[in-house]
This record gives structure tokens, sequence and C-alpha cells, in this order.
């Protein structure tokens, strides 16, 4: 998709530097930039995997290359890892105000009823991290995975594009499968099938 060369082979792990290169759509350049790949682990260090996820937490959008024939497994193990490091795929922060006081106590307000973060739950997630005077108030219903992020403060909202490669390595209802799920594209690079649907879409995504 630019006229940047990145190589490429039947085997994986075929990038090993982060290449850079120049998309033109609609009159406007957005640059990609061509990350080696994630292996488990990553979000520990493993496979030089906190400086790839470090790159892709300052990006705008993150684009997953996905093999089609291993989508449902390397899909999740790609999400999880970035997870781990803070990055919220297709997510927006959810809607709590929370200030962290000198003084005072736990003050906890809501203007929705609550069905994952009762009074005691919130209080101690608080406690446990060491957090003794503050006011929250909940104008959204969240699970405590959300209200700790809310806490923790260092979270990153992307959007993400499921891009699932080698479509002519499946069968129809496969492809069709894949093409349906959500922030999904299917596509075969080889072939050169989807090229341009997918250049629209991470213009729209971006």
């Amino acid at each position: 998709m630019t006229s940047t060369n990145s190589q490429s082979a039947s085997y994986e792990f075929t990038t090993l530097n982060c290449i850079p290169g120049n998309l033109v759509v609609n009159d406007t350049t957005i640059q990609i930039l061509d990350l080696p790949g994630i292996v488990e682990g990553a979000a520990n260090g493993k496979g030089r995997g906190k400086q790839v996820i470090g790159v892709a937490r300052n990006s705008d959008c993150i684009l997953m290359m996905i093999d089609a024939k291993k989508s449902h497994v390397m899909k999740e193990k790609l999400t999880e890892e970035l997870y781990k490091c803070g990055i919220r795929l297709n997510e927006e922060p959810v809607d709590i105000i929370f200030v962290k006081k000198k003084e005072g106590g736990i003050k906890i307000t809501s203007t929705v009823q609550l069905q994952h973060c009762s009074q005691s739950i919130v209080k101690k997630v608080l406690q446990n991290h060491k957090i003794h005077h503050a006011e929250i108030l909940f104008r959204e219903d969240v699970t405590i995975e959300q209200f700790i992020d809310v806490i923790q403060g260092n979270r990153k909202y992307l959007p993400c594009l499921f891009i699932y490669n080698k479509i002519d390595n499946t069968n129809l209802e496969e492809c069709d499968r894949l093409s349906n799920l959500s922030h999904s594209i299917v596509c075969s690079v080889k072939k050169k099938w989807n090229i341009n649907l997918l250049k629209d879409s991470i213009w729209y995504k971006v």
C-alpha cells in the first residue's frame, strides 16, 4: 500500500525493525509503521515486546495483521498482550469522575444503578491502591476492571482494525464469518484482494 518495501516471507517474524511507510488516501498522507511481531509474554519484555508495544501505544490507530487460518488464537493473544500494557482496543474511557483528596475520607456517589461496583468493593480497591481520600462519581455502570483503569490513569484507548490476511487459504464460510466481525476486514496481500477496501477502511478508522 506504500512505496516502502518491507520484507515478507511464508514464515513468521520476518520484520525485525520498525519500517515506516506513507499511505496516500483522499489526498492525505497517513504514516504506517510496520512493527515486528509480538509474541506471548511481550508485555513482560519478551522478544523486544515492550519496545514494540511502546511504539503502538503512541500511535493514532492500530492495524492488527492476523493470519486468517489462525484468526482466533492470534487475535486473542495479541489483544491480551496489549491489554496487559494498558492499551484498550476499540473502547472509550468510562464516565467516572475520580478526584484524589488530602483529607475527608472516601465519598462515593452515583447517577446510575451500579451492578458490579458496590461501595464495599470500591473501597477495597482503593485501599489496595493506598488511596484513602477521594471523591468518586459514577455516571456509568462499569466493571471493577474499568474502575481500576480509571484510578490508575495510564490507560490508552485506541481504535483498532483487525486485518485478516491470507484469505486465499481459507474457505468461503470462514471468510464470510471473519468479514462480519466488528472492526474487521479480510484480504489477501499476495493476490491483492480487497486492498482498495483496506485503504478505505484505514482512512475511516483513523
